[in-house]
């Protein structure tokens, strides 16, 4: 096999930067900023360009702008967040996690503000209860590469967003609101803003990539 001459290839650091810079962004969404339908559009043309089993191509997107409806799935979020987190005090949880559930918190307190949201979903033809583990994953590795590419082009166009799944413990609530079909079932609920500043860094990282790699067999790790 003739190996390709790299230096045709382009330079990967802006591909790079945006890989390792996607936060999930909460308290940086820029709420007071519209965001245009064509930007949406833009990101998710990009978005269906990701692989799907057997190129079913069955993913559909529902972007959410009316007032009425944001308010309504975002009670049906902090009705999770409440059951879920309970009176649950940021302030008195130490270091990196304490900050993380003041964000989150301060998500569920804020998500109607957001100027979109965007729901990746995927048409099913029988229930998913229903598949296989291996069906499943095919299932879901058929529109969740494809609502993570639609982040990174966010990411690229300086806005943000954040992988939530809380309203879908309320997942025919929110069907009915949105008049989503049966057959299709919501994966995650995506705010999209653009975001207050875009100077987002990698992130610290507890273990080392070479202690989690494991290499032919389980246990023969490369740290």
């Amino acid at each position: 096999m003739t190996r390709p001459d790299l230096s045709a290839l382009p330079d990967t650091g802006p591909i790079d930067w945006v890989l390792s810079t996607t936060r999930s962004v909460r308290k940086r969404l820029d709420f007071d900023r519209p965001v245009p339908k064509e930007v949406v559009l833009a990101a998710l043309r990009l978005a269906v360009q990701a692989p799907t089993g057997s190129n079913a191509q069955g993913w559909q997107w529902i972007v959410v702008e009316d007032q009425a409806k944001k308010d309504a799935l975002a009670e049906l979020y902090r009705k999770s967040w409440s059951a879920y987190a309970g009176n649950v005090d940021p302030a008195q949880i130490p270091g990196q996690q304490g900050r993380v559930v003041g964000s989150a918190q301060y998500l569920a307190q804020n998500l109607q503000r957001a100027p979109l949201f965007v729901i990746p979903a995927i048409k099913a033809d029988v229930p998913v209860r229903d598949l296989p583990d291996g069906s499943l994953a095919a299932f879901y590795g058929s529109i969740i590469p494809a609502a993570w590419s639609f982040s990174l082009a966010l990411r690229s166009r300086g806005l943000g967003s954040v992988w939530t799944t809380l309203h879908l413990f309320h997942e025919a609530e929110a069907r009915q609101i949105l008049g989503i079909p049966e057959n299709v079932v919501q994966v995650a609920l995506l705010p999209v803003a653009y975001t207050l500043g875009t100077d987002f860094k990698p992130a610290e990282r507890a273990t080392p990539v070479e202690a989690i790699t494991h290499w032919d067999s389980w246990g023969e790790t490369l740290a």
